[in-house]
């Protein structure tokens, strides 16, 4: 049990949000334990108003009464941080649902984050004499196939030196493996493979943050090619429900060259939560062949708990997340949805009775999402090595009004914009994304463009430009043909629109649940892209816009089992020449 610092007593309760006076000075985000009973019910202080100390309680507060003692233990929320995370399910406070011994979590229960009688591997890094600081490695243990860093403590301040270290071997948490001292002499840290961090404060242990500019791989085609996401980047997937959020989201999870996957759940339907603990277990990595759940977290929190530990659930995530940053590894985190944080957000202050901005959502929303979002990024860390944390997160405007405060605040920080389609859904053109209204304001970056030209092609931005123009096209000559009909435009028309139509089909349709066209590398991504553009510049013999949609059509099919094979393979080598045989059918030379 925590140490007490401070006793408060209850003075008013409003749903979750509990009124506390205490005469001893409490800090703002300070945790605190409100008592029913023998149950003890965590809380966080979200605003201090004289001897009026507001709460926000991370439980159901059914049978709270004024005059309820409050506890309060001098710290903000932590999170406990050490080798054991991955392939474990937590809620927003930390608590491991695998532990649970009923169906639900009960009120008041609280359970330890790691195996506490877990033994490691220790392998020494450091050396004795050595100086350090805060998020330095000290040693090594193997966490399922990732190599865990034990590191100097967050927390610690300044310049330290090992005085000893433990030798090779087995060790639990909580036993002592390093011992550091500072350049004073006046204080010893003694070091674990655990430690301890506020939720609510960055990890700034690194040397220097820089914009990103190394390209993150998802094998979905319409990311990658037309609006990539760079590794430690930021992006958002905003659409109606049933454009296809969540699975895009579990597309990028599985796919992407990530070497931890945090999947938070911040307040979305139970049934989606549920999907996710029983597909997840089951899948691959087709990076290592091994089980995908070995390099993943998944905080769960569903609509119908408290609304505070939606708001909690977001902020774990981002601080196991640059945990694994400071070992240097990259971190994607996909948080489903950030409307429901918001929406958290939005109650707590209407409970506070703050001034209400549109919607009724608080005056500082975009402040407090550009906040959280710039805790991503691609840092340097003390050694020299690299980490990153890509976010990705979703949002759900109601009735897919992309005008809605929470989407137009998260477009002002988010560098990347995938919006989902209504209308391509209908289609069934998944993943539905819209190529037209989407960006990504990465490729703006020089850095990038020159990552690009290196990496893939010095053409590459140039055919992503007329790629997108083919499309804005396409939209157009689509409007013109269903005014006027099909007799009413000139044949080229025709002839552009299928030529887009080709592009949509090969390049941004993709079927998630096929083996092979579920996951293209980017090596094949460049091909077909330029494939398609060599079609889009061809001359072809066509005399009417029957003959163009027949011709077009056996084209289509023909480059999409051409996508149901494996790369390189006869049978890829065969949908290929045959592809060209067509194209010979009708091209004017």
């Amino acid at each position: 049990m925590q140490e007490i610092k401070n006793i408060g007593k209850v003075t008013g309760v409003i749903s979750n949000l509990v009124v506390v006076a205490s005469e001893a000075p409490i800090s703002q985000n300070e945790t605190c334990y409100i008592k029913i009973g023998e149950e003890r019910l965590l809380g966080e202080v979200i605003k201090v108003d004289g001897k009026d100390i507001f709460v926000q309680c991370f439980e159901s507060t059914q049978g709270l009464k004024v005059g309820n003692e409050v506890e309060f233990v001098g710290k903000m929320i932590e999170v406990k941080l050490g080798p054991g995370m991955l392939s474990k399910t937590y809620d927003g406070l930390q608590n491991d649902l695998n532990k649970l011994d009923d169906l639900f979590l009960k009120r008041g229960q609280y359970n330890d984050a790691l195996d506490a009688d877990s033994k490691w591997e220790f392998t020494p890094t450091a050396k004795v004499g050595d100086t350090v600081q805060a998020g330095d490695w000290l040693g090594e243990v193997l966490e399922n196939t990732l190599t865990h860093k034990i590191m100097v403590p967050f927390k610690a301040d300044g310049v330290y030196t090992i005085k000893n270290i433990v030798a090779k071997g087995k060790y639990g948490l909580e036993d002592s493996l390093v011992t550091i001292r500072n350049t004073n002499g006046d204080e010893e840290i003694k070091v674990t493979m655990v430690q301890y961090w506020p939720i609510k404060r960055a990890v700034k242990c690194y040397s220097e943050k820089v914009r990103p500019f190394s390209m993150l791989e998802t094998g979905v085609r319409i990311v990658d090619t037309l609006n990539p996401i760079m590794e430690g980047g930021t992006g958002f997937i905003p659409g109606a429900f049933g454009t296809g959020k969540t699975v895009l989201q579990h597309a990028i999870s599985k796919q992407a060259a990530a070497d931890v996957v945090i999947f938070a759940a911040c307040g979305e339907r139970a049934n989606e939560i549920v999907e996710v603990f029983t597909e997840f277990p089951k899948l691959v990595d087709p990076h290592t062949g091994k089980g995908l759940m070995e390099r993943t977290i998944i905080i769960a929190n569903t609509s119908n708990m408290p609304v505070a530990s939606r708001e909690a659930s977001v902020y774990t995530a981002m601080t196991i997340a640059e945990y694994y940053r400071t070992m240097g590894l990259k971190v994607l985190i996909l948080a489903d949805s950030t409307s429901r944080w918001a929406q958290a957000l939005r109650e707590t202050s209407n409970r506070l009775e703050e001034l209400p901005g549109p919607d009724a959502f608080p005056m500082d929303l975009t402040a407090v999402i550009a906040a959280f979002y710039a805790r991503a990024g691609f840092t340097y860390l003390n050694n020299g090595k690299s980490g990153s944390i890509t976010f990705l997160g979703t949002v759900s405007p109601s009735g897919g009004n992309l005008k809605e405060p929470v989407t137009e605040a998260t477009k002002k920080t988010a560098r990347c914009f995938y919006a989902l389609s209504q209308k391509r859904a209908d289609q069934k053109r998944y993943p539905a994304v819209d190529p037209v209204t989407s960006y990504s304001k990465y490729l703006e970056y020089s850095e990038v463009i020159d990552y690009l030209h290196e990496h893939i092609s010095p053409l590459w931005i140039e055919n992503i430009s007329n790629t997108k123009d083919i499309l804005i096209r396409s939209n157009e000559i689509r409007e013109q043909i269903n005014i006027l009909g099909d007799d009413g435009v000139p044949i080229d028309y025709h002839l552009n629109f299928w030529k887009a139509e080709l592009i949509d089909f090969v390049i941004l349709q993709q079927d998630a649940f096929d083996k092979i066209d579920a996951m293209t590398p980017m090596v094949r991504q460049k091909f077909m892209l330029e494939l398609v553009l060599k079609v889009h510049s061809m001359k072809f013999n066509l005399e009417s816009f029957e003959e163009i949609a027949t011709y077009f059509k056996r084209m289509i099919n023909q480059l999409k089992q051409l996508n149901y094979s494996e790369y390189e393979s006869d049978e890829y080598k065969k949908n290929l020449k045959e592809f060209e045989t067509i194209i010979k059918e009708k091209r004017i030379q």
